[in-house]
């Protein structure tokens, strides 16, 4: 799911497939727990809201990075 929300977030057409989609979600959200546990956020009081954020745009920029790269080949 988060990494379908990253795809939103960027505007042109990206040449992911969906294995790499859902791969770069997973990642982008272990990655984000990391952070947001770094900063102090993980463990709030009702929605996690800046942890899903910060999840959301890590996987907005892996699919972009992901993107670029598959069209370089």
């Amino acid at each position: 799911m988060i990494s379908f929300l990253g795809r939103l977030l960027i505007p042109a057409r990206q040449r992911v497939g969906i294995h790499w989609t859902i791969l770069i979600g997973l990642a982008a959200a272990f990655i984000g727990i990391g952070i947001a546990s770094g900063l102090d956020v993980a463990d709030t009081k009702g929605v996690d809201w800046v942890e899903w954020l910060i999840q959301i745009a890590l996987a907005a920029l892996g699919v972009a990075v992901v993107s670029k790269v598959r069209l370089r080949h």
